[in-house]
């Protein structure tokens, strides 16, 4: 049987699947399909654009365009002809989480199933998009009429079964061209969560995976190349099965791994009785840059018991202090070795004026106390079906506050964002292992490999694909810019 696995990339809570992350989903799906004996073919919804709307044509920029972002990730097929060899195609698609991509939009259910429907073969549908999708936030789930697709199927692979083709799943790289960060699994579902928002304890109960599973992986990964890793698709990294030993034990077996880095942690955690061990391994074995991602949501206790958020404030607080303790010290790449990240949501329920005054102070009083943060992730909830907030109340506080939220954002990022950006990279800085990525007009922008890594720009349209140095010359908001050193 022919199969053509369509990556339309995914986000959500647990995990990333948009480039240069490549997700779990599309691994483990070809993996499988190759096991039973299947001739699998990998596409990007950037593959099936440059064929239905670009006519197959990938023009370069003039110095007044952007980079063209929608036909950015093209693997080494081509979509025109694969599709026609296909009997079965597996579009996954879903985003449960929207963010701002600099080189890639992820494909919508809108957009994704007219591109589909002249397109000879059975369709089936998968990713999170099962559990409903929403590229952008403040808004309920796309509706769209799914009777394109024969079939709206969660390939759910336990870890058990996972094992049986992990070598055969790692083999989906050699049809990308360009750098990934793989996006390694380390357990599933939230050990303490019912957040409102969330959809995690929906999709799956609590579980972890083998640490020696994990390591093996990795290893799969790496020698086929791949120097890029994110041990992220989980709710709290430091819930992970031994998680000191797994990073002591890849880097061990992977000496030459150039970014490994966290996502997800529960604050929780990290104040707990194993946690500072667990945060000092963080710092030692994995490179520079490395955050730990907060799911604070909210700084207002009105918001946090409505919403039975998992971090009160205080614990937040803590979380914070300790991880800078150990890891604001600046590492090898130029940015400190391990910072947290808060990602704060507008539109839950009970959120009134008073909990943007809450959200200020407790990010106010972190810039006082000398402390950093890497980043703050600012978004309006997405109301997915099932979830908590979509059965007592939806987006009633959305709709009630929305003429606030521009305002409220643009305080955080003028008063909050801007001091931390400076004090994280001060002026002249050197940044090093950067990559120049898209041109706007005259400006190129460029990234180092990361966990949520600054957006550096660089006077003049430098060859793309580099790795190069640069030094801090400027700040913007959220983005610095660039000077090219040798």
């Amino acid at each position: 049987m022919h199969y053509t696995i369509l990556d339309c990339y995914t986000d959500e809570a647990s995990g990333l699947g948009v480039p240069p992350y490549l997700g779990t989903y599309p691994r483990y799906i070809y993996g499988k399909l190759i096991s039973e004996g299947h001739s699998v073919k990998y596409l990007t919804i950037d593959d099936l654009r440059l064929w239905k709307k670009y006519k197959g044509l990938k023009r370069e920029p003039s110095v007044k365009q952007k980079t063209n972002i929608l036909v950015y990730n093209l693997t080494k097929n081509d979509a025109e002809e694969t599709l026609k060899k296909t009997n079965r195609l597996v579009v996954i698609l879903g985003v449960h989480v929207p963010g701002k991509y600099l080189t890639a939009l992820p494909g919508t259910l809108k957009e994704v199933i007219p591109l589909l429907k002249e397109i000879r073969c059975e369709k089936i549908l998968t990713g999170p998009a099962i559990h409903g999708t929403q590229l952008e936030g403040g808004k309920f789930h796309e509706k769209e009429d799914l009777k394109l697709f024969s079939e709206v199927k969660d390939y759910c692979l336990d870890f058990a079964e996972l094992n049986g083709f992990l070598k055969e799943s790692t083999e989906i790289i050699t049809q990308i061209p360009d750098r990934r960060v793989i996006e390694i699994e380390t357990g599933r579902g939230c050990k303490v969560g019912k957040c409102s928002f969330c959809t995690e304890p929906l999709k799956n109960r609590f579980v972890n995976r083998k640490m020696e599973d994990v390591i093996e992986e990795v290893k799969l990964y790496y020698d086929l190349g791949a120097r890029f890793f994110r041990l992220g698709k989980q709710a709290d990294f430091y819930a992970s099965d031994r998680p000191i030993e797994m990073l002591k034990q890849i880097r061990k077996k992977c000496s030459q791994i150039e970014m490994l880095h966290i996502d997800n942690v529960n604050p929780n955690s990290v104040i707990s009785k194993e946690g500072e061990e667990i945060t000092k391994a963080i710092v030692k074995y994995c490179t520079s840059g490395n955050i730990a991602a907060f799911g604070v949501e909210s700084f207002d206790p009105e918001v946090v018991k409505a919403n039975l958020l998992n971090t009160a404030p205080l614990v937040a607080m803590k979380a914070i202090k300790l991880i800078n303790k150990y890891g604001a010290e600046r590492g090898e790449n130029g940015l400190p070795k391990f910072l947290p990240g808060i990602n704060i949501i507008f539109g839950l329920l009970n959120e009134t004026k008073q909990t943007h005054k809450y959200n200020m102070e407790a990010l106010l009083s972190i810039i006082e106390d000398g402390l950093l943060l890497r980043r703050i992730n600012l978004r309006q909830v997405a109301v997915l079906p099932d979830t908590f907030i979509q059965k007592h109340g939806g987006n009633k506080f959305l709709r009630k506050n929305k003429k606030y939220y521009w305002k409220w954002r643009n305080d955080i990022r003028q008063k909050i964002d801007n001091p931390l950006l400076k004090s994280l990279v001060p002026l002249g800085t050197v940044l090093k292992d950067v990559y120049t990525e898209m041109y706007d007009g005259k400006t190129t922008f460029c990234r180092q490999m990361g966990t949520y890594p600054l957006v550096i720009g660089v006077k003049g349209r430098l060859p793309l694909n580099e790795k190069i140095n640069v030094k801090v010359v400027g700040h913007m908001l959220r983005s610095i810019v660039g000077e090219v050193i040798e």
